[in-house]
């Protein structure tokens, strides 16, 4: 099951009030997104492989093993091998079909986090939304796409080889598992390929891409009740063409586990997507000119305080160590404020209390939106210095009166 898309969530200031702070006057490079075990950077974009997966692998070489158990007897204990190899060549299809989101989102400009394999397909976690729904439509596409051609070369490779062998089997059954993967991902539900696609027309139709997020959303609610219900119904009905005179109750257990995963993994995804596309019409609303805090500057000797009665008399709520000639240093860190008893402040310079300024640490009045968090976010700070187009101070930002806004923002329902 492939679940790419509009993943990677924007986090504000991530690492930014992590109580590890960067040394003085270094900038902390952004963390790598992990995820599992890296396999790879193809096209810059790390790959991992979850934990899950070496479950599911387990469970897909155990499953097939009696599959060939009964095709191929012959192989003895050897068709666990042969179960493995498919499980590997399997989800290295899954990656193809991720990687051909990436290459589409690349394309179009569309950062990614990450690709991640995990216990039912894999995730392409694409950071922006595409900005049209002709764009979004062919990102959604292009996966089953390559699913689809996947299987039509595994067909191709069937005819050069005999039915009854190991080879045979092992690409009749990449065959039909890439249509499965095509099929699935082609429902039009989110967080499924066919999800976005809809979610595209109504886009589209509409003008609106909550209108598309929200109709896709509660089709994917739709899908994952019928898969709850229909899954095993199917199965012990003999709707997949299987015999239900050997269905066991063993079988039929299974079937009403691998049913509840699914419809939890599809409702929890639609839900999600609901919960981003809220977020993202509310996102405009985070302003680094709205959200930060009024600063008064003091030189670096200044007893703390000194520097506080000078903010209060102005109304701030922040300090800027500035030198001689005015030109900002440093910004006072709020936390460590709080630290100092009110008996000792007379006698702390504010310098004690600064983080020396770094090039990611001075932002632009005007960012807002997911240009603000994605700045944030690439240089990891507590406070962030707020200069005017001409340079001038404006102030203060603090991480945590984004995440408060944040917050907010998420809990509003969407226009």
């Amino acid at each position: 099951m492939d679940e790419s898309g509009d993943s990677g969530q924007p986090q504000p200031g991530a690492g930014g009030t992590d109580p590890a702070a960067p040394e003085k006057g270094k900038p902390q490079r952004p963390r790598e997104p992990g995820g599992g075990l890296l396999m790879g950077r193809p096209f810059g974009v790390p790959v991992y492989v979850a934990p899950s997966w070496f479950l599911v692998a387990a469970l897909i070489t155990w499953v097939f093993g009696g599959q060939l158990d009964r095709v191929l007897p012959e192989l003895g204990a050897a068709r666990y091998c042969v179960s493995l190899f498919f499980a590997i060549a399997f989800y290295a299809s899954v990656l193809v079909h991720e990687l051909a989101h990436t290459v589409v989102a690349l394309r179009y400009k569309l950062p990614v986090r990450r690709i991640q394999l995990q216990f039912f397909g894999g995730v392409s976690e694409i950071e922006k939304e595409s900005e049209t729904p002709g764009r979004e439509f062919l990102l959604a596409f292009v996966g089953p796409l390559l699913s689809l051609v996947l299987a039509g070369v595994f067909y191709l490779g069937m005819k050069f080889v005999e039915p009854g062998t190991v080879p045979g089997v092992l690409l009749a059954g990449l065959m039909i598992s890439n249509l499965i993967v095509a099929a699935f991902n082609l429902l039009p539900g989110l967080p499924l390929d066919g999800g976005r696609m809809l979610r595209a027309v109504v886009w589209k139709i509409t003008g609106r891409p909550m209108s598309g997020t929200v109709a896709a959303a509660w089709v994917g609610r739709a899908l994952a009740v019928s898969v709850l219900i229909g899954l095993p119904l199917l199965t012990q009905t003999g709707g997949f063409g299987n015999n239900t005179d050997d269905i066991s109750g063993m079988d039929t257990v299974t079937d009403a586990l691998l049913a509840a995963i699914l419809c939890a993994i599809i409702w929890t995804g639609a839900g999600n997507s609901l919960r981003m596309a809220r977020l993202r019409e509310h996102l405009p609303e985070l302003r680094a000119r709205t959200l930060t805090r009024r600063a008064v500057p003091v030189e670096a000797a200044t007893p703390l305080s000194e520097a506080l009665r000078r903010a209060n008399e102005a109304g701030a709520r922040a300090l800027v160590v500035v030198d001689g000639h005015g030109d900002p240093k440093a910004v006072v860190r709020e936390a460590a404020i709080g630290s100092v008893p009110e008996h000792r402040r007379p006698w702390v310079a504010v310098s004690a209390l600064a983080q020396d300024l770094t090039d990611g640490m001075k932002i632009s009045v005007e960012l807002s939106g997911e240009t603000l968090l994605d700045t944030l976010r690439a240089s990891p700070a507590t406070e962030y210095l707020v200069l005017e187009e001409t340079g001038e101070i404006y102030g203060v930002l603090s991480t945590t009166d984004v995440e408060r806004a944040f917050v907010a923002a998420m809990a509003r329902p969407a226009a």
